[in-house]
């Protein structure tokens, strides 16, 4: 292992080891406080621009396969582990998560105090860093950190948006074939791909919806035109990385959807979209939520679902003015689920793809369903 510099914008420096890609990165460091999932991690869209922190201290152990992928490759900037297991042993296992980060370039980092890195970010909030293989001066990475672009200033959707429509075949993992299944689909859909996650595809197709993936430039009046000749019978806004708020072109379509009454159901960032379209702007978080073991509760049914989480934006109380609230935080009550009053719309700011609980939340698709 290689020596690796950190510097962070409230100027603190370190130095680490490194594994995975070599070279010098910028991106803003965040926290995760799930247990398992590493890969999920690594390969979800909505990290890019990010260096995830990882509070489990072993990560590594049960290596990569391609069938756990949650998109074709990895988007976050960089991922630091306290204790990197370079031999995994698990009989899925196709390749070391070292050789996944080597080629999709992304910096590995560890033997670092990631209690330290938590607690600070916990009280100072997330903040952008700097790291490098190569840069170990300190007033050179400072110089690197303050004249590259910030993760507000950057339209990441543009970089993990899919460039061609596709349609989504596969449903939910068989535990006892090793397989996807392939269920019957009674619906058609279609996903505005803003970074989405393989398992949200594969939960729709499980709830009976067929999904066509679509660019994020896909213009409204053809997703309009689709829905009045009744090819399709709703659209899915799908979660995906940065601010909310710089995505204009985006909340236009979604304004333009919502005023021809398509139903359509929105989770993470189409669920911040939606609420930007509706008039009321996201805010950020101190250090967002990151992580596999969030209580949730359904306000309808009382129920506490745990939930898995990512992201740093947020929707506003007074957003209650047009939208039922279904679901809450229970960590910092902040809004976790809406059902709008006047549309049939309706998201999640959560996660019920990502199976923490493992299942409790995935009746949310079913609704969508019936609600289609």
């Amino acid at each position: 292992m290689n020596k690796i510099s950190l510097y962070f914008e409230n100027g603190l420096m370190l130095e680490a080891k490194s594994f995975g890609a070599e070279g010098t990165a910028v991106g803003e460091i965040v926290f995760n406080t799930s247990l398992t999932g590493y890969q999920e991690i690594v390969t979800d869209p909505s990290y890019a621009g990010q260096f995830v922190t990882f509070t489990m201290p072993e990560i590594g152990n049960v290596g990569c396969n391609a069938q756990d992928m949650e998109s074709k490759g990895a988007h976050c900037k960089g991922i630091i582990v306290r204790s990197y297991q370079a031999r995994p042993s698990n009989f899925r296992s196709e390749e070391s998560l070292d050789a996944l980060l080597k080629r999709e370039n992304v910096l590995g980092i560890t033997e670092i105090d990631t209690r330290f890195l938590t607690k600070m970010l916990r009280n100072e909030g997330a903040m952008m860093m700097v790291a490098s293989t190569e840069v170990h001066d300190e007033e050179e990475l400072k110089k690197i950190l303050e004249t590259s672009p910030r993760i507000e200033e950057i339209n990441y959707i543009e970089q993990v948006s899919t460039k061609e429509p596709y349609v989504h075949t596969e449903a939910r993992y068989n535990a006892f074939t090793f397989e996807y299944e392939k269920p019957d689909t009674t619906k058609k859909i279609i996903a505005l791909d803003f970074g989405i996650k393989r398992n949200i595809l594969n939960e729709l197709t499980h709830a009976g919806m067929e999904v066509t993936v679509v660019p994020n430039s896909m213009r409204a009046e053809e997703i309009i035109g689709k829905f009045e000749a009744k090819e399709i019978d709703g659209v899915f806004l799908s979660n995906g990385p940065g601010d909310p708020l710089i995505l204009k072109e985006e909340q236009e379509k979604i304004r333009q959807l919502i005023a021809a009454k398509v139903p359509m159901f929105g989770i993470c960032l189409g669920h911040q979209l939606l609420s930007i379209s509706h008039g009321y702007a996201t805010y950020k978080l101190k250090f967002g939520h990151h992580g596999g073991n969030h209580p949730v509760k359904n306000t309808q049914t009382g129920t506490v679902e745990i939930t898995a989480q990512n992201h740093n934006y947020n929707v506003p109380d007074n957003i209650v003015e047009v939208a039922e609230v279904t679901h809450v935080n229970l960590f910092d009550n902040t809004i976790e689920g809406l059902r709008y009053k006047e549309s049939p719309i309706m998201s999640v700011q959560h996660h019920p793809e990502a199976s923490p609980g493992p299942h409790e939340s995935a009746y949310i698709f079913s609704e969508f369903a019936k609600m289609l």
